[in-house]
């Protein structure tokens, strides 16, 4: 056994004797030849071992004696009773975690405190851009746009900022960055979470990243092995295909991920994506008796014979969560988490839905099934061992862990701190300085940028919803008030599951200016003899039939009118006719006081002038008519001042 509680955040030991304000992370641990790991697991019970390798959630939790489940914010002594009686190794947080810097920072210091002998990993997925959870962060731009950018720099600095952040508030691992190359334009879950389509980008800016956050000590995480980025199917959902031969795979999907694994990235979690060049293997589901090929998850010959003995990686696997349908309703809770652990995993992520202690079963069902798996020998012992060696060398490596120290935080100076670091002034001007490199322009037809409104000139902007449109009248205001740009009468519009109607048409008639923000995720207008066509009138469709409407009416009606795509660059294709086309590759708009992302009102600096443009296109944009011709190349973009191509 191991005895009495042991240290856990690295940031505690800067506690001691004095103020942690301004305080930088310990520099991580390289050598732990002074620890003898395998002694310390030898010393462990198999329970606090499989504890090592269980992370769930407790995103929502439902106290004793309240009628549902909401956010869990507080820590609470239900839920660090659960910590306690599994042994846990780590705790992944969500939105519904972290909704403030004082909060969050006291939650981390409440779970580390109910983890007894070793501290916990406390997880999160703050890649940046549209994928980001805390709510009170500097969001950054993404990495599509960091790939737009061309800029190390930019993407170094994007994981600093994310580092500085989470290490002040005790969370010491980030499950970023994302290292798939997007080469599939209807890919429905990765798009512009990818820096690129090109392995070699994806691969430069993604060991920045990687480098930013580990200089603030922060484990790094690439994903989602073998990669993700060429699929059609949302693995929330369902089991996608990747059918690729091996040597296409290792030449643009796994290339990244060498790379990471040769620049030293801590972790790496799995996608449930089946891959048949590397296993083949069936299984019969659990859903409908189907045969069904065993997703790279749950494959020993992708996770052991491939990553570990021919890419030579030796850090710590994580499963993607194991709660996705994709795995869950498939292969089942229990049989999930022992296939994974046998095919090479070394932190289930996820393993079982826990809200409530009515609910405990869930895991408490997982955790046995695994101690009875390794008492039955279907996993061997040895298997758990190097797991758990794994695991704790990482957190000795990071600070997380010091054997033979105590944990001695003071949770006041570790909020003051945080208060200072997240979202801070300078880390929002760094976001807002790297953002404006990022907007890329496609189409500028007669100088159409920028928009030189007079005053009391009226410009009417949509998007298909609220905070979009309240982001490009907040950013427009703030212009405005700043005196960039004469005072306007600016008038918002939503048109998500709409049609276009009257009132728009009013709207326009009524505008010398129109700024449209477009959002479509998977390229799919109605097409008639190789044109799109715009006699369709489809409520369902308003994604692409929309903005078409408002940009052909705006054209008849000679006005000036631009079309931001604000998501995937790929929905550019259906607005060939734009007199202006930008993309800025991030669709969060202004709520609760504070911009989502810094895309949109950097977009809209453009558009009126305040900024340049200097972003490339970091993938290719097929047509929609004709998905073989590339419309707008990887490296296309345009330079406001002069129309020519930016070199």
């Amino acid at each position: 056994m191991l005895g009495k509680k042991l240290i856990a955040l690295g940031m505690a030991s800067l506690l001691v004797g004095g103020s942690v304000i301004g305080a930088k992370p310990a520099v991580a641990q390289e050598a732990t030849s002074n620890v003898d790991v395998k002694q310390i697991v030898a010393n462990m019970t198999l329970e606090e071992k499989v504890g090592q390798m269980l992370m769930p959630d407790f995103r929502n939790w439902q106290k004793q004696g309240n009628s549902k489940a909401t956010g869990f914010t507080i820590m609470n002594d239900e839920v660090a009773s659960i910590i306690k009686k599994y042994h846990l190794g780590g705790v992944i947080l969500f939105a519904e975690n972290v909704v403030g810097t004082e909060q969050t920072t006291r939650l981390v210091d409440g779970l580390q405190n109910a983890s007894e002998k070793i501290p916990l990993f406390v997880t999160i997925d703050q890649e940046g851009g549209i994928v980001t959870r805390l709510q009170s962060g500097t969001n950054m731009p993404g990495n599509m746009a960091l790939g737009a950018a061309r800029s190390e720099q930019h993407a170094y600095d994007t994981g600093k900022v994310i580092g500085e952040e989470l290490y002040s508030l005790g969370i010491n691992v980030n499950f970023a960055p994302d290292m798939d190359v997007n080469n599939n334009p209807s890919n429905p879950v990765i798009g512009v979470r990818s820096f690129s389509n090109n392995p070699e980008l994806v691969s430069t800016l993604g060991t920045s990243l990687i480098k930013g956050l580990q200089d603030q000590n922060i484990a790094t995480t690439a994903k989602h092995f073998p990669g993700h980025g060429d699929t059609a199917v949302d693995s929330h959902y369902g089991l996608p295909l990747v059918d690729k031969n091996q040597e296409q795979l290792r030449k643009v999907e796994l290339y990244p991920f060498q790379k990471a694994i040769d620049n030293g990235v801590d972790m790496i979690m799995t996608a449930h994506v089946q891959f048949p060049a590397f296993d083949n293997t069936t299984y019969t589901s659990k859903k409908d008796g189907q045969q069904i090929m065993v997703p790279a998850t749950l494959s020993k010959k992708i996770l052991t014979s491939l990553l570990r003995d021919d890419m030579g990686f030796d850090g710590v696997i994580v499963t993607d969560a194991l709660n996705m349908q994709a795995i869950a309703e498939n292969f089942g809770q229990a049989e999930a988490v022992i296939m994974a652990l046998n095919a090479g995993t070394d932190i289930a992520l996820m393993p079982a839905p826990v809200t409530s202690l009515a609910t405990e079963k869930n895991l408490d069902n997982v955790f046995k099934a695994v101690i009875q798996a390794v008492n039955d020998k279907r996993i061997p012992m040895s298997r758990i061992n190097e797991s758990v060696e794994r695991i704790l060398t990482l957190k000795i490596k990071r600070g997380i862990y010091k054997p033979g120290t105590s944990y001695t935080a003071d949770v006041d100076k570790l909020v003051e701190n945080a208060l200072q670091v997240v979202g801070s002034k300078q880390h929002q001007a760094i976001e807002k300085k790297i953002t404006a490199d990022t907007v890329t322009l496609l189409k500028n037809e007669d100088k159409t940028l920028p928009f030189k409104p007079k005053k009391n000139d009226k410009v009417v902007v949509f998007a298909p919803n609220e905070d979009q449109v309240l982001a490009m009248k907040t950013k427009i205001a703030a212009l405005v008030a700043s005196k960039k740009i004469k005072p306007v009468d600016v008038q918002g519009f939503t048109f998500a599951n709409k049609t276009f109607d009257d009132s728009m048409k009013k709207a326009i008639d009524e505008a010398k200016y129109v700024i449209t923000g477009s959002y479509v995720v998977k390229n799919d207008p109605a097409v008639n003899d190789g044109v799109i066509d715009d006699t369709v009138i489809d409520s369902s469709k308003w994604a692409t039939v929309v903005p078409r409407a408002i940009m052909n009416y705006a054209q008849g009606k000679n006005k000036e009118n631009v079309i931001i795509s604000l998501r995937n660059p790929y929905d550019a294709a259906n607005f060939l006719e734009a007199d202006a086309l930008l993309a800025v590759y991030g669709f969060k708009g202004y709520s609760n006081g504070r911009y989502n992302q810094p895309n949109i009102p950097a977009g809209i600096d453009v558009i009126f002038g305040q900024e340049k443009t200097a972003g490339k296109l970091p993938v290719d944009i097929p047509s929609v008519t004709d998905p073989t011709k590339t419309l707008f190349p990887y490296g296309y973009g345009l330079d406001i001042r002069n129309g020519k191509l930016l070199k």
